[in-house]
């Protein structure tokens, strides 16, 4: 007997898994993260961020991920840099400049430490694989 008429058919396209990061610039700095977890990852540096929840904007994803990573409210702008591909292409990295409301201070809630870094100290801090080509976009909007 043939089972391939009864067998499930995959009809939507998969479509990769969109995480956000939020380029907090402040006083011409720039606000770097570093990674409590997972172990792979701990001691490198990022922008706060993480992934978009269905029904969820991009936007309204940053808003929620800065409130939860480091509790402070921010106002979202303008992508920066391309979108960078990863985990083998099934997420998608995308970077907004971002900007503190209400004269917030970001706390380390998810990280082991915060830090500001203006553009001649953007290569202090080892940067994670998917941040670094953003910390390059960065550069032309720091003072220098």
């Amino acid at each position: 007997m043939d089972l391939a008429p009864w067998l499930p058919v995959q009809t939507e396209r998969l479509m990769p898994r969109i995480i956000v990061g939020a380029a907090i610039i402040a006083n011409g700095r720039v606000l770097a993260c570093e990674r409590a977890q997972p172990p792979e990852m701990a001691g490198k540096w990022e922008f706060p961020g993480g992934k978009v929840d269905p029904g969820e904007t991009e936007v309204q994803a940053l808003v929620r991920e800065c409130q939860e990573e480091l509790g402070v409210d921010v106002a979202v702008g303008e992508r920066v840099g391309d979108d960078i591909a990863m985990l083998n292409g099934t997420a998608i990295l995308r970077v907004y400049v971002a900007t503190l409301l209400d004269g917030a201070q970001p706390l380390p809630l998810e990280h082991s430490d915060l830090r500001w870094l203006g553009a001649g100290e953007l290569d202090s801090v080892p940067w994670l694989p998917a941040d670094a080509p953003i910390v390059h976009a960065l550069e032309p909007l720091l003072p220098s």
